[in-house]
């Protein structure tokens, strides 16, 4: 009869987990089509932005136009100090969608160790962040809070520090690493350059026939600082709200699967709890049955 109790104690259990599971699923859809939405939005301003500062990067290549030496314009050849930019989730539940931020990251550090480039990591988002202090990676600079509330001057803030440092040299390249969404079944892992403005696969003579944009040597410096500038701000803030839209994806699956899983074991354990009742119930029987015979 004990076994029967724990049964029924498991069984108990696991269907207050799988309502548990359900309330986070149904929470997460809804949040889902919120971040969607404004994730959809901003896809289209980022391109456009992109497509603009690529443009203007790939005229001053192409045109070697005179006075204008930007170095958020220059490739670098052989980077010796490289900024990563990560986002992960501020919490988990969300199926492997933090770890494989992560191991683009992990893999990152490895390349550039093998090319002895230094590196400094800049996180966004607690998993990511207790990751690479447990495994007693240095940080430079951490947030938590950002990644689950996508904020625009906060974004800019964090993201400031990188653009003065790639300004006055001390960082030749600028990366974000990011876990973005896809549909609502699929996540897309992003790993992008922001600095410098990678211009391959400008086509100088199309540009020259289609675009409405044109550089002088004259354009002032600081027109050109504050669209780079602009442009990498808003691309972590995409970054973020791209981010949250998958979190939420990857969420929303895994408690999915989690409520099946538990649906799954309660059929189990129903099962081997009638199982183990009717064997008391025969136990019982004989019992009964060898009494009455054993009176004879």
């Amino acid at each position: 009869m004990a076994n029967l109790k724990d049964i029924k104690r498991k069984i108990g259990s696991v269907s207050n987990t799988q309502k548990t599971t359900r309330a986070m699923k149904l929470v997460s859809t809804a949040k889902l089509r919120r971040a969607e939405e404004l994730a959809r939005r901003s896809k289209v301003f980022a391109q456009r932005t992109n497509d603009v500062i690529v443009e203007l990067a790939g005229q001053i290549e192409c045109l070697k136009v005179g006075g204008i030496d930007n170095r958020f314009f220059k490739s670098c050849e052989d980077a010796k100090m490289v900024d990563i930019i990560f986002v992960t989730a501020d919490k988990g539940l969300c199926g492997g969608f933090n770890m494989q931020t992560i191991k683009a990251v992990r893999k990152l550090l490895t390349a550039s160790k093998e090319k002895k480039t230094k590196v400094r990591l800049r996180g966004i988002g607690k998993k990511g962040i207790e990751y690479f202090s447990f495994n007693q990676i240095q940080m430079l600079d951490e947030v938590i809070g950002l990644s689950s509330a996508p904020d625009m001057d906060r974004a800019a803030e964090f993201m400031n520090s990188s653009i003065a440092d790639f300004k006055d040299g001390s960082v030749d390249e600028v990366y974000i690493v990011y876990n973005g969404f896809k549909n609502m079944l699929a996540q897309e892992l992003h790993v992008s350059k922001i600095l410098p403005v990678d211009t391959t696969g400008f086509d100088c003579e199309e540009s020259s026939k289609s675009s409405l944009i044109e550089i002088e040597a004259e354009d002032s410096e600081k027109m050109l600082d504050s669209l780079v500038t602009k442009y990498a701000q808003y691309n972590l803030y995409y970054a973020l709200i791209d981010s949250v839209a998958a979190e939420h994806s990857a969420r929303m699956q895994a408690m999915d699967a989690a409520t099946n899983n538990a649906k799954e074991m309660v059929k189990t354990l129903k099962v081997a709890y009638n199982k183990a009742r009717q064997e008391a119930i025969t136990t019982e029987l004989i019992e009964i049955i060898s009494g009455v015979e054993s009176m004879k």
